[in-house]
């Protein structure tokens, strides 16, 4: 794996920025604003995010970005049928980003950045009995960018068991943030949602994010 780009002086001030405002309210007020559906804000926010971060409008089923109701809904919006075709391989990934770490989990520890790991039972919600279950597995973190397709799909065919909200902080999730807040993925708020499959229990876990701090499922 390739190694990543080590954090830069605008990396470390906003983290350090984010250390000391209210997240959570910064979040909230984000939250309002692209869901606002007046047609020249949200055509704004969505044409000024498509050419920062080139997304690729084609891939979308709907194209023309004035008939999106909101920028959540372009944010959250829908790929043509068979833009992303599903592998025949026996597990997939679950969302359309980049895999920045993988690998076993070791002595309940998992890798989130090189140099810097964390707690099995703290990513848990300090569950014993669930991290138990994963304590000798296997974990993969895909981080999904401002420009990936915001959907989160079953890597493997299971059934739901329990599905929680944990509280937390809203750090950004970047790979020079990984490796500037130690336990990020522990801390932030996330969605812990446990499965049954044919080859054991599987957990999928959204990490919120500031400015993407809501999850539906």
């Amino acid at each position: 794996m390739p190694n990543p780009t080590k954090p830069g002086l605008l990396d470390r001030l906003s983290t350090a920025l984010l250390r000391l405002l209210p997240q959570h309210l910064l979040a909230a007020g984000m939250y309002r604003l692209t869901r606002s559906t007046l047609p020249w804000l949200k055509d704004r926010l969505i044409a000024h995010v498509s050419q920062r971060y080139r997304v690729d409008v084609s891939e979308a089923e709907q194209q023309d970005i004035a008939a999106y109701p909101s920028f959540n809904a372009f944010f959250t919006r829908a790929l043509k049928p068979g833009q992303r075709p599903i592998a025949s391989d026996m597990l997939v990934s679950p969302a359309d980003g980049k895999v920045s770490q993988f690998g076993a989990i070791c002595n309940g520890r998992l890798l989130q950045a090189k140099g810097h790991e964390f707690a099995l039972s703290a990513l848990l919600a300090n569950d014993a009995e669930k991290t138990a279950l994963f304590r000798d597995g296997l974990f993969a973190t895909v981080y999904l960018s401002p420009r990936d397709y915001h959907r989160v799909h079953m890597p493997f065919a299971g059934t739901l068991e329990s599905m929680w909200f944990v509280p937390g902080d809203l750090f950004s999730v970047s790979e020079a943030t990984a490796q500037l807040v130690p336990g990020l993925f522990a801390r932030n708020e996330r969605v812990i949602c446990h499965f049954s499959t044919a080859l054991g229990p599987m957990a999928v876990i959204l990490v919120g994010a500031i400015f993407v701090g809501s999850m539906e499922t």
